[in-house]
Protein backbone atom coordinates (compact mmCIF):
# COMPACT_ATOMS: atom_id res chain seq x y z
CA UNK A 1 0.00 0.00 0.00
CA UNK A 2 1.30 3.14 -1.25
CA UNK A 3 1.57 5.67 1.95
CA UNK A 4 0.68 9.31 1.79
CA UNK A 5 3.85 11.66 2.75
CA UNK A 6 2.27 12.43 6.27
CA UNK A 7 3.00 10.61 9.48
CA UNK A 8 1.36 7.66 10.33
CA UNK A 9 0.74 6.67 13.97
CA UNK A 10 -1.35 3.95 14.99
CA UNK A 11 -4.01 4.16 17.45
CA UNK A 12 -3.17 0.89 19.33
CA UNK A 13 0.22 2.30 19.99
CA UNK A 14 -1.31 5.54 21.72
CA UNK A 15 -3.15 2.61 24.05
CA UNK A 16 -0.75 0.36 24.16
CA UNK A 17 2.87 -0.51 26.82
CA UNK A 18 4.81 2.65 28.15
CA UNK A 19 7.46 2.62 25.65
CA UNK A 20 5.35 2.31 22.75
CA UNK A 21 3.20 5.11 23.22
CA UNK A 22 5.40 7.44 23.95
CA UNK A 23 7.30 6.89 20.60
CA UNK A 24 3.84 7.00 19.16
CA UNK A 25 2.99 10.61 21.52
CA UNK A 26 6.63 11.63 19.79
CA UNK A 27 5.30 10.77 16.36
CA UNK A 28 1.96 12.63 16.81
CA UNK A 29 3.53 15.72 18.51
CA UNK A 30 6.30 16.02 16.10
CA UNK A 31 3.78 15.98 12.74
CA UNK A 32 1.37 18.44 14.81
CA UNK A 33 5.01 20.33 14.86
CA UNK A 34 6.41 20.19 11.76
CA UNK A 35 2.87 20.02 8.94
CA UNK A 36 0.03 20.40 11.58
CA UNK A 37 -1.25 17.27 9.52
CA UNK A 38 -0.89 13.31 11.20
CA UNK A 39 -2.84 10.03 9.74
CA UNK A 40 -3.81 7.58 12.68
CA UNK A 41 -4.22 3.92 11.04
CA UNK A 42 -5.59 1.73 12.37
CA UNK A 43 -8.41 4.02 14.03
CA UNK A 44 -11.28 2.71 16.60
CA UNK A 45 -14.08 3.76 14.87
CA UNK A 46 -16.61 1.04 13.28
CA UNK A 47 -16.05 0.94 9.00
CA UNK A 48 -19.89 0.13 9.45
CA UNK A 49 -20.65 2.99 10.75
CA UNK A 50 -18.79 5.01 8.95
CA UNK A 51 -20.00 3.40 5.79
CA UNK A 52 -23.73 3.58 6.92
CA UNK A 53 -22.99 7.53 8.01
CA UNK A 54 -22.18 7.68 4.17
CA UNK A 55 -25.17 6.10 2.92
CA UNK A 56 -27.32 8.01 4.54
CA UNK A 57 -25.77 11.58 4.08
CA UNK A 58 -25.83 10.70 0.63
CA UNK A 59 -29.68 9.65 1.28
CA UNK A 60 -30.40 13.46 2.66
CA UNK A 61 -28.74 15.17 0.24
CA UNK A 62 -30.06 13.79 -2.52
CA UNK A 63 -33.87 15.25 -1.36
CA UNK A 64 -35.24 18.46 -3.25
CA UNK A 65 -34.01 21.49 -1.71
CA UNK A 66 -36.88 22.36 -0.58
CA UNK A 67 -36.81 19.02 1.85
CA UNK A 68 -34.02 19.86 2.59
CA UNK A 69 -34.20 23.30 3.74
CA UNK A 70 -37.19 22.71 6.18
CA UNK A 71 -34.29 21.32 8.62
CA UNK A 72 -32.11 25.21 8.20
CA UNK A 73 -32.24 26.36 12.14
CA UNK A 74 -30.41 29.95 12.24
CA UNK A 75 -31.05 30.45 15.46
CA UNK A 76 -27.70 28.51 15.33
CA UNK A 77 -26.07 30.29 13.69
CA UNK A 78 -25.25 27.60 10.81
CA UNK A 79 -23.97 25.64 14.07
CA UNK A 80 -26.73 22.24 13.99
CA UNK A 81 -28.98 21.18 11.06
CA UNK A 82 -28.91 22.19 7.85
CA UNK A 83 -26.60 24.63 5.72
CA UNK A 84 -27.62 25.57 2.14
CA UNK A 85 -25.00 25.16 -1.05
CA UNK A 86 -22.99 28.61 -1.00
CA UNK A 87 -23.67 29.69 2.69
CA UNK A 88 -20.33 29.84 3.99
CA UNK A 89 -17.00 31.26 2.72
CA UNK A 90 -13.31 31.17 3.98
CA UNK A 91 -12.02 33.65 6.04
CA UNK A 92 -10.27 36.48 3.12
CA UNK A 93 -11.88 34.77 0.50
CA UNK A 94 -15.33 36.87 -1.39
CA UNK A 95 -16.29 33.67 -3.14
CA UNK A 96 -18.58 30.79 -1.28
CA UNK A 97 -17.44 27.51 -0.82
CA UNK A 98 -18.87 25.34 -3.27
CA UNK A 99 -20.74 23.18 -1.21
CA UNK A 100 -23.65 21.97 1.24
CA UNK A 101 -23.88 20.68 4.93
CA UNK A 102 -25.90 19.52 7.90
CA UNK A 103 -24.38 19.83 11.52
CA UNK A 104 -24.67 17.50 14.28
CA UNK A 105 -23.60 19.16 17.45
CA UNK A 106 -24.32 18.25 21.41
CA UNK A 107 -27.04 20.63 21.54
CA UNK A 108 -28.86 18.12 18.59
CA UNK A 109 -28.03 15.18 20.62
CA UNK A 110 -28.90 16.40 23.55
CA UNK A 111 -31.91 18.39 22.78
CA UNK A 112 -35.36 16.69 22.78
CA UNK A 113 -36.79 19.33 20.26
CA UNK A 114 -33.59 19.30 17.79
CA UNK A 115 -35.23 18.65 14.39
CA UNK A 116 -33.56 15.35 12.14
CA UNK A 117 -34.52 14.18 8.78
CA UNK A 118 -37.61 12.41 8.84
CA UNK A 119 -37.52 11.13 5.29
CA UNK A 120 -34.25 9.10 6.65
CA UNK A 121 -35.05 7.23 9.80
CA UNK A 122 -31.53 5.65 10.29
CA UNK A 123 -29.79 9.18 9.58
CA UNK A 124 -30.07 10.02 13.78
CA UNK A 125 -29.14 6.84 15.32
CA UNK A 126 -26.57 6.03 13.36
CA UNK A 127 -24.84 9.80 13.04
CA UNK A 128 -25.13 9.86 16.89
CA UNK A 129 -22.31 6.33 17.00
CA UNK A 130 -20.62 7.86 14.69
CA UNK A 131 -20.20 11.22 16.87
CA UNK A 132 -19.88 9.07 20.47
CA UNK A 133 -16.78 6.94 18.53
CA UNK A 134 -15.10 9.86 16.93
CA UNK A 135 -15.35 11.67 20.76
CA UNK A 136 -13.72 8.66 22.10
CA UNK A 137 -10.99 8.34 19.28
CA UNK A 138 -10.35 12.25 19.96
CA UNK A 139 -9.85 12.22 23.87
CA UNK A 140 -6.88 9.28 23.54
CA UNK A 141 -5.55 11.85 20.73
CA UNK A 142 -6.10 15.01 23.12
CA UNK A 143 -4.38 12.99 26.00
CA UNK A 144 -1.43 11.92 23.69
CA UNK A 145 -0.96 16.22 22.40
CA UNK A 146 -1.15 16.90 26.16
CA UNK A 147 1.26 14.61 27.01
CA UNK A 148 3.51 15.72 24.07
CA UNK A 149 3.04 19.21 25.35
CA UNK A 150 4.26 18.35 29.27
CA UNK A 151 0.64 18.90 30.49
CA UNK A 152 -1.36 16.32 32.70
CA UNK A 153 -2.58 14.01 30.67
CA UNK A 154 -6.18 15.20 30.98
CA UNK A 155 -5.56 18.67 30.22
CA UNK A 156 -7.03 19.17 26.96
CA UNK A 157 -9.80 16.43 27.27
CA UNK A 158 -10.90 18.28 30.36
CA UNK A 159 -11.06 21.44 27.99
CA UNK A 160 -12.85 19.62 25.63
CA UNK A 161 -15.58 18.37 27.64
CA UNK A 162 -19.03 19.87 27.00
CA UNK A 163 -16.99 21.96 24.38
CA UNK A 164 -19.90 21.75 21.51
CA UNK A 165 -17.88 19.65 19.04
CA UNK A 166 -19.50 19.41 15.43
CA UNK A 167 -19.67 16.76 13.29
CA UNK A 168 -20.03 18.11 9.89
CA UNK A 169 -21.42 15.78 6.57
CA UNK A 170 -20.54 17.40 3.93
CA UNK A 171 -21.66 17.54 0.02
CA UNK A 172 -19.88 18.25 -2.47
CA UNK A 173 -22.14 18.54 -5.75
CA UNK A 174 -21.08 17.98 -9.47
CA UNK A 175 -19.06 21.82 -9.77
CA UNK A 176 -20.63 21.92 -13.68
CA UNK A 177 -19.00 25.70 -14.55
CA UNK A 178 -18.04 27.05 -11.53
CA UNK A 179 -16.91 30.74 -11.29
CA UNK A 180 -13.91 31.78 -12.19
CA UNK A 181 -11.90 31.48 -8.79
CA UNK A 182 -14.50 29.42 -7.14
CA UNK A 183 -13.31 25.91 -5.64
CA UNK A 184 -15.21 23.29 -3.33
CA UNK A 185 -13.10 24.87 0.08
CA UNK A 186 -10.97 27.91 -0.28
CA UNK A 187 -8.05 27.87 1.34
CA UNK A 188 -8.48 27.84 5.76
CA UNK A 189 -7.38 26.73 8.62
CA UNK A 190 -9.76 25.12 10.73
CA UNK A 191 -10.88 27.10 14.25
CA UNK A 192 -11.03 24.38 16.67
CA UNK A 193 -8.69 22.16 18.56
CA UNK A 194 -7.91 19.42 16.45
CA UNK A 195 -9.75 17.60 13.86
CA UNK A 196 -10.65 14.09 12.83
CA UNK A 197 -11.53 13.73 9.21
CA UNK A 198 -12.62 10.19 7.85
CA UNK A 199 -12.00 9.17 4.08
CA UNK A 200 -13.88 11.01 2.46
CA UNK A 201 -15.93 9.38 -0.97
CA UNK A 202 -13.25 11.02 -3.42
CA UNK A 203 -10.11 13.06 -3.37
CA UNK A 204 -9.74 16.58 -3.42
CA UNK A 205 -7.90 17.86 -0.31
CA UNK A 206 -4.53 19.54 -0.47
CA UNK A 207 -2.38 21.06 2.48
CA UNK A 208 -0.07 24.04 1.47
CA UNK A 209 3.33 23.10 3.49
CA UNK A 210 5.79 25.41 4.45
CA UNK A 211 7.43 25.74 0.95
CA UNK A 212 4.51 26.82 -0.43
CA UNK A 213 3.57 24.19 -2.21
CA UNK A 214 0.19 22.31 -2.09
CA UNK A 215 0.24 18.42 -1.38
CA UNK A 216 -2.58 16.68 -2.17
CA UNK A 217 -3.49 13.95 0.54
CA UNK A 218 -4.65 10.58 -0.66
CA UNK A 219 -6.46 8.62 2.19
CA UNK A 220 -7.64 4.99 1.79
CA UNK A 221 -10.70 3.30 3.77
CA UNK A 222 -9.77 2.98 7.63
CA UNK A 223 -7.39 5.86 8.24
CA UNK A 224 -8.72 9.21 9.43
CA UNK A 225 -6.68 12.57 8.59
CA UNK A 226 -6.19 14.68 11.78
CA UNK A 227 -5.09 17.97 11.91
CA UNK A 228 -4.01 21.08 14.74
CA UNK A 229 -6.75 24.08 14.59
CA UNK A 230 -6.31 27.75 15.21
CA UNK A 231 -7.80 27.37 18.63
CA UNK A 232 -4.70 24.85 20.21
CA UNK A 233 -2.06 26.60 17.90
CA UNK A 234 -2.68 30.25 19.96
CA UNK A 235 -2.46 27.84 22.94
CA UNK A 236 0.31 25.92 22.19
CA UNK A 237 1.75 29.62 21.23
CA UNK A 238 2.26 28.19 17.58
CA UNK A 239 4.24 25.28 18.93
CA UNK A 240 1.46 23.32 17.19
CA UNK A 241 0.92 24.26 13.56
CA UNK A 242 -2.78 25.13 12.29
CA UNK A 243 -2.04 24.39 8.78
CA UNK A 244 -3.95 25.98 5.23
CA UNK A 245 -5.89 23.39 3.63
CA UNK A 246 -8.44 23.25 1.02
CA UNK A 247 -10.88 21.41 -1.37
CA UNK A 248 -10.18 21.43 -4.74
CA UNK A 249 -12.68 21.25 -7.81
CA UNK A 250 -12.70 17.21 -9.43
CA UNK A 251 -11.90 16.43 -12.60
CA UNK A 252 -14.01 15.24 -14.45
CA UNK A 253 -16.19 17.99 -13.14
CA UNK A 254 -19.27 15.75 -12.47
CA UNK A 255 -17.71 13.88 -9.58
CA UNK A 256 -19.71 14.61 -6.23
CA UNK A 257 -17.86 14.33 -3.13
CA UNK A 258 -18.80 13.64 0.95
CA UNK A 259 -16.63 13.89 4.10
CA UNK A 260 -17.19 13.93 7.77
CA UNK A 261 -14.90 16.44 9.74
CA UNK A 262 -15.00 16.14 12.99
CA UNK A 263 -14.30 19.83 14.83
CA UNK A 264 -13.46 19.10 18.54
CA UNK A 265 -14.26 22.44 20.25
CA UNK A 266 -13.63 23.48 23.81
CA UNK A 267 -16.23 25.11 25.78
CA UNK A 268 -17.08 28.13 25.28
CA UNK A 269 -15.51 29.96 29.10
CA UNK A 270 -12.39 28.06 28.44
CA UNK A 271 -8.90 30.51 27.94
CA UNK A 272 -6.71 30.33 25.28
CA UNK A 273 -4.02 32.30 26.11
CA UNK A 274 -0.57 30.81 25.14
CA UNK A 275 0.68 28.72 27.89
CA UNK A 276 3.98 29.77 29.75
CA UNK A 277 5.64 26.59 29.60
CA UNK A 278 4.92 26.20 26.15
CA UNK A 279 6.06 30.39 25.16
CA UNK A 280 9.44 29.19 26.48
CA UNK A 281 9.57 26.28 23.95
CA UNK A 282 8.36 28.74 21.40
CA UNK A 283 11.16 31.78 21.66
CA UNK A 284 9.99 33.06 25.10
CA UNK A 285 7.92 35.69 23.44
CA UNK A 286 3.93 35.11 23.14
CA UNK A 287 2.97 34.97 19.30
CA UNK A 288 -0.65 34.75 20.06
CA UNK A 289 -2.87 36.88 21.48
CA UNK A 290 -5.33 36.23 25.29
CA UNK A 291 -8.55 35.24 24.69
CA UNK A 292 -11.11 32.88 25.26
CA UNK A 293 -12.91 30.29 23.04
CA UNK A 294 -16.01 32.28 22.94
CA UNK A 295 -14.78 34.89 21.88
CA UNK A 296 -12.43 33.34 19.26
CA UNK A 297 -15.04 31.46 17.98
CA UNK A 298 -17.37 34.56 17.27
CA UNK A 299 -14.97 36.09 15.67
CA UNK A 300 -14.09 33.64 13.47
CA UNK A 301 -17.57 32.74 12.60
CA UNK A 302 -17.73 36.39 11.38
CA UNK A 303 -14.83 35.91 9.37
CA UNK A 304 -16.66 33.30 7.15
CA UNK A 305 -19.73 35.06 7.34
CA UNK A 306 -21.91 32.69 9.88
CA UNK A 307 -23.59 34.71 12.57
CA UNK A 308 -22.23 33.83 16.25
CA UNK A 309 -25.05 32.18 18.18
CA UNK A 310 -26.53 34.52 20.47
Amino acid sequence: MTRPPIPVVSYADLIGPTAVRQEAIATLGQALEDLGFFILEPHPVSPEVVRRAYQDAAKFFALPDAAKTQYSLPQHGGQGGFSNFGSEQAKGHTLPDLKEFWHVNRHSLTAPDSPWPQEVPSFRPVMTRLYEQLMACAEVLLAACSDYLGQPSDWLVAMASGGNTVLRLAHYPPVGQPAAGSLRAAPHEDINLITLLCEATAPGLEILTQDGQWLPIKTTPGQIVVDTGDMLQNLTNGLFRSTTHRVVNPQPSNQARLSMPFFVHPRPEIDLTPVDSLVDRTGGMPQFPPITAAAYLARRLGEIQVEPVG
